[in-house]
């Protein structure tokens, strides 16, 4: 476990939590009430800035229920730079209502779910050819 400075904008809404052991994501909450309209996408401020440490990124995703609202991350998986760590850099997730019917996101929702995951920065070197076999191109382990 590593210690990792958070603000919360909110301070009656909890702090992000991984609700089992086992868990790799800890969960989000919305920090105001939203309302986004059928095929519109909203902005879900998550109440929180983070010092996310320096060799990793803050990946935002959905929870396994989010989609229960009708409502998917507009940008698949958000990415939290480390350097994205000012004391106002609130997290927010844009999400995409994929019904007819306008959603309300509650305040205090649990929402998204944020996972930090260690990463490297590539020094390219360009070759001429890789050594490695082909695969058969993309989506080929699925052709029979």
């Amino acid at each position: 476990m590593k210690r990792i400075k958070i603000k919360r904008f909110d301070k009656n809404l909890p702090l992000p939590e991984y609700k089992t052991t086992g868990a790799v994501g800890f969960d989000l909450t919305a920090r105001e009430t939203r309302t986004i309209k059928p095929r519109q996408v909203g902005y879900i401020a998550l109440n929180v800035a983070v010092e996310t440490p320096k060799d990793h990124i803050l990946f935002i995703a959905a929870r396994g229920s989010t989609h229960k609202y009708g409502l998917m991350p507009a940008h698949g998986i958000g990415i939290g730079d480390p350097d994205y760590r000012g004391d106002n850099d609130e997290y927010a997730v844009p999400l995409y209502n994929f019904t007819r019917k306008t959603v309300v996101v509650e305040k205090g929702a649990r929402i998204a779910q944020g996972i930090f995951v260690k990463f490297t920065r590539a020094l390219w070197q360009e070759v001429p050819k890789l050594k490695a076999k082909n695969r058969g191109g993309f989506g080929s382990t699925g052709e029979k």
